[in-house]
């Protein structure tokens, strides 16, 4: 009885052509997917992070973050200041707290008192008062931002800074700290984070909005308008 010769290459064979050429997409397109999945997510972190840092301060502050809305603005912005008056400041009231409300530094080079503002707002941030001297500021526009006429931005830094220093009383600053804190490299670092973030987002101009992160661009003209546009977009995320 004879025995049958076996050709160990024949009798060791492996898996097929075609099954390892299917393999092999599966495990790049695998591969593309968690590629593309992670770069979102880094770009969404990413996005996230240029809008709102750690330590950012709040007009207003929700208790679940569902809505964020982040403005970056220009304290000597004469937008700016129609915007707070007419639009953002009545909504921290009538919203009362439902959404969080950031705000970003973005002084313009056009604006040359929108810094030594900015250090303002910052240095009151550094006692807890950020949201006092922000509305300040506003609040007070005709005396520091614009000439005594009213017909021009104003240069005057040392008006601005008495007017700086009478709103940091009001608000009830410690006024050494605050002399102090208006040159501190800490404040300057969180204006320039404010200008590097808004230009790494693709801001030009003020006031610019983000409602949970994606640009908020009104197709009105009008404040009234803008104003129903921005409550309608904020009521559409608070009902999502």
């Amino acid at each position: 009885m004879s025995r049958r010769n076996r050709n160990p290459v024949t009798a060791r064979r492996g898996p097929s052509l075609n099954l390892i050429l299917t393999a092999v997409v599966v495990v790049l397109a695998v591969a593309v997917l968690g590629g593309v999945l992670l770069t979102n997510r880094s770009a969404a972190d990413g996005t996230s992070a240029a809008l709102r840092p750690p330590g950012s301060h709040t007009l207003s502050q929700s208790t679940d973050d569902k809505v964020t809305v982040v403005e970056f603005l220009d304290f000597q912005c004469p937008a700016c200041v129609a915007y707070h008056t007419n639009i953002t400041r009545q909504l921290e009231q009538d919203y009362q707290d439902r959404f969080t409300f950031v705000p970003r530094h973005f002084p313009l080079d056009m604006h040359p008192l929108a810094v030594p503002a900015a250090r303002a707002a910052e240095a009151a941030g550094r006692q807890g008062r950020y949201r006092e001297m922000h509305h300040a500021l506003y609040d007070g526009f005709d005396s520091w931002a614009v000439t005594e006429d009213g017909r021009s931005t104003s240069a005057d830094l040392a008006r601005a800074t008495a007017a700086f220093e009478r709103f940091a009383s009001q608000v009830g600053l410690d006024l050494d700290r605050f002399r102090a804190d208006l040159s501190s490299p800490k404040v300057q670092a969180a204006i320039d984070q404010g200008r590097a973030d808004g230009r790494r987002l693709g801001v030009t101009s003020t006031p610019t909005f983000f409602v949970n992160g994606v640009r908020f661009q009104p197709q009105a003209t009008s404040i009234a308008d803008i104003d129903r546009e921005l409550r309608a977009l904020i009521d559409r995320e608070l009902a999502g």
